[in-house]
């Protein structure tokens, strides 16, 4: 048990519950478990402590099993926490079972992602994108407490016959309210579709990567815009477009959505049509946060997810953000501990398998402005590359 987080008498109180397994070792669940803590306040939660519980197998009736779930009872009570966390996806009978014993809220990781989604949707197509993820995260979790919407259907024939069940109505609902939200979501899709047909024939550039890396923030240097830029998980959901010129040459620069571990599968299906900026680029541009202490497991959640979506084939600039924020500690002779990457300093780094990789490669500060103009003129390259090779009648450009 380490605390986390100062007590507060503002925000919902919460604790947070990972385990350790064969896939997920002590320090990479306290890893995960940092993440969920940034996640939970994200969502304005102040999370007051954590418990680790070790099983080769989660427990099918409360996941963690009946003696850690006392403990944790007992800790709830006495500190007058609000919500329980789980890092890990709870079925729904476990989800039952859990809340029945600690008679608090209790969301698993997949839910608070939902609720943050919710939180920072603007647009209609965002706001339909969480809204169908949630009724989808819903549906297999339904317990008699969506019979409220029956209301709101109304008229003849909407309940269903003598003897159905209340469970079986508030499936329908639910379905019905999946259905509807799909077709409103395609309608916006074609309307979006066709908005990017409208931007002529401009190379696309694509701001790619973890959630928090700096995308933001690199966007406004490069486009001179103002798009919303805050050190917070998922910022930013809805892709961003500005026009960039750099020298003389015009092309579209897209700000998306940050992946991250165990992004829950309803929200990458919905959100599959705000990522045809990425799919449809002819460029992407890889930004890694190096200063984050497992940067190397961040960029493979992004390009695992890029091969799912089917864009990661595609020219590649792998940008390293945040070098005024990298820490570099000296590892004395006589430490026997294993090396990481702590331990070597950015030139060792550049110097290591980064120096091997076919795509271009480039250090920079977004927020210091450190190393920008390198950036620019690595753009203007690969730009200028590619819209030779689609216009060579244009060649007086370069």
């Amino acid at each position: 048990m380490t605390k986390v987080h100062d007590t507060s008498t503002k925000l919902e109180r919460a604790v947070l519950i990972g385990v350790i397994n064969r896939k997920q070792d002590a320090e990479l669940v306290q890893e995960y478990l940092d993440e969920l803590a940034f996640l939970t306040e994200t969502a304005g939660v102040a999370p007051i402590e954590r418990f680790v519980q070790k099983m080769d197998h989660p427990d099918p009736s409360t996941f963690i099993g009946s003696g850690k779930v006392i403990e944790i009872e007992k800790y709830i009570k006495e500190n007058n926490i609000d919500l329980v966390v789980f890092d890990d996806e709870l079925t729904p009978a476990q989800q039952r079972n859990v809340e029945k014993a600690f008679q608090k809220k209790v969301l698993d990781r997949n839910r608070l992602i939902l609720d943050i989604f919710a939180q920072r949707a603007r647009t209609a197509h965002a706001k339909t994108q969480v809204e169908l993820a949630f009724y989808q995260y819903m549906l297999p979790r339904l317990t008699g407490m969506w019979t409220h919407l029956e209301r709101q259907r109304g008229g003849t024939g909407t309940r269903g016959g003598a003897g159905e069940k209340e469970i079986e109505t508030d499936r329908r609902i639910v379905r019905d309210k999946i259905s509807a939200l799909k077709d409103q979501l395609h309608i916006i899709d074609r309307q979006m579709s066709t908005q990017r047909k409208n931007r002529g024939d401009m190379i696309r550039v694509a701001l790619v990567g973890y959630t928090n890396v700096g995308k933001s923030t690199i966007m406004n240097l490069l486009s001179k815009s103002d798009v919303f830029a805050e050190n917070k998980l998922f910022a930013t959901l809805d892709t961003t477009v500005r026009k960039v010129v750099i020298e003389n040459l015009p092309f579209l620069l897209s700000d998306t959505v940050g992946f991250i571990r165990k992004l829950p599968h309803h929200l990458v299906e919905s959100f599959k049509s705000t990522l045809d900026e990425v799919r449809e680029a002819d460029i992407l541009i890889h930004v890694v946060d190096i200063s984050h202490p497992r940067f190397e497991d961040q960029m493979n959640v992004v390009n695992e997810t890029l091969k799912e979506l089917g864009a990661n084939d595609k020219p590649t600039l792998l940008l390293f953000n945040k070098i005024d924020a990298f820490t570099y500690i000296h590892k004395e002779e006589d430490d026997l501990t294993p090396a990481t990457e702590k331990n070597h300093s950015l030139e060792q780094l550049k110097k290591s398998w980064m120096s091997k990789l076919s795509t271009p490669c480039l250090f920079i500060s977004a927020m210091q402005k450190e190393n920008v103009e390198e950036l620019r003129k690595c753009l203007y390259g690969l730009v200028s590359k590619l819209h030779l090779k689609r216009y060579p009648h244009n060649k007086f450009l370069y």
